[in-house]
């Protein structure tokens, strides 16, 4: 663990750029073992219930419903979907939406093949999602040239714009690979209305690490920005796009930001601002910090899923955390640290690291 980082703290400040002030930090509460051996947590709030998913164990499609977002490891499970006859393997992240009076859930699946690798929904037309049928909508298409892409996730604007985010490749990997993070808009939950735009590709040093200090590594170099998680800020005024960067694999795995002004053209790549250091730092306990999901809680206020690594008996172990954060009052963006109360080692404009609960 001695190669790992110096610091494990996420301390996320998305700041209005034209505004570059240090706001007090807030005690946010400290990190809580969710979910152990669980991975790619994602939950949404909807009508004082909690819908959550993560990665599965098999090619079946689950999610659990509670009332309390800290008792889903004892909520019923429910089966919404399975392959049957259809051919289709590796299902990961899933991840269930409400959208237009609706239930979808958005996963990815291939043929066996990762390089076949595509996104796909379901969709459930009645409203009680765990009781009514759900049904395959196919794939969404991403790219009539080969249609690869990783980790969908669904940006719904208060006006009712639909986007799709996801990770893609911008040409089929040969020597290398390179995963960017990409939009879209979506005419419906099914359907993707426009060409895809890339907002991110791994060009930062940090978004590049593919070999571990030990030397173990892929078979080939594999450059990753993926897993895109979008948020709108509480008041409405920017929109933000968290990612992981860097291969999953290994103890450099950290996460990254993108921004906009939430009235920008979202398709447009000039209206972003990326992150020049990435959020999450790794230190001699977790690594790995970066597929995260912000969920709004009952209360009014925000909790924070996470999923972190860690080393039991030399073999990596992936668990899923919760703890509180809160947006700034300025609506400028959201403070929080995790395992260290130290500063973090690297700053960039507009990141504060906020005091560890107590």
């Amino acid at each position: 663990m001695k190669y790992f980082l110096s610091l494990l703290s996420l301390a996320l400040f998305i700041s209005c750029q034209e505004q570059k002030r240090a706001l007090p930090s807030s005690s946010t509460g400290d990190m809580t073992l969710l979910m152990d051996s669980c991975s790619y947590p994602h939950a949404i709030l909807h009508e004082g219930k909690y819908y959550f998913t993560c990665q599965p164990d098999d090619e079946t499609i689950r999610f659990r419903v509670t009332d309390d977002l800290r008792n889903i490891p004892e909520a019923k499970e429910y089966i919404a979907w399975r392959p049957d006859s259809l051919h289709m393997d590796h299902f990961w992240a899933p991840e269930m939406h409400y959208i237009r009076g609706q239930w979808y859930i958005y996963f990815e699946a291939d043929d066996g093949n990762t390089d076949n690798h595509q996104l796909y929904v379901l969709t459930c037309s009645e409203q009680d999602s765990t009781t009514g049928s759900w049904q395959l909508c196919g794939a969404l298409q991403t790219n009539p040239e080969w249609n690869f892409g990783l980790h969908p996730n669904v940006l719904v604007m208060p006006d009712d714009r639909l986007y799709l985010l996801w990770s893609g490749w911008p040409q089929r990997r040969a020597e290398t690979e390179t995963q960017c993070i990409y939009i879209a808009q979506l005419s419906d939950p099914c359907t993707v209305a426009s060409q895809r735009v890339m907002l991110s590709s791994p060009d930062l040093e940090w978004e590049r690490q593919w070999i571990n200090p030990d030397g173990s590594r892929s078979a080939y170099p594999i450059y990753v920005n993926e897993n895109p998680q979008a948020c709108l800020t509480p008041d409405g005024r920017r929109v933000c796009i968290f990612y992981s960067a860097s291969g999953i694999w290994t103890v450099f795995n950290s996460l990254g930001c993108l921004t906009a002004d939430a009235e920008a053209d979202l398709l447009d790549p000039a209206s972003w601002t990326k992150a020049t250091e990435p959020l999450t730092l790794a230190d001699s306990t977790y690594y790995g910090t970066s597929n995260i999901c912000i969920v709004p809680k009952t209360d009014g206020t925000l909790a924070l899923l996470f999923e972190a690594k860690n080393l039991q008996q030399g073999e990596e172990h992936r668990s899923t955390y919760i703890r509180d954060i809160s947006f700034d009052s300025n609506g400028g963006g959201i403070g929080y640290s995790l395992g260290s109360s130290a500063a973090p080692s690297t700053a960039w404009p507009g990141v504060v690291s906020a005091s560890r609960g107590k």
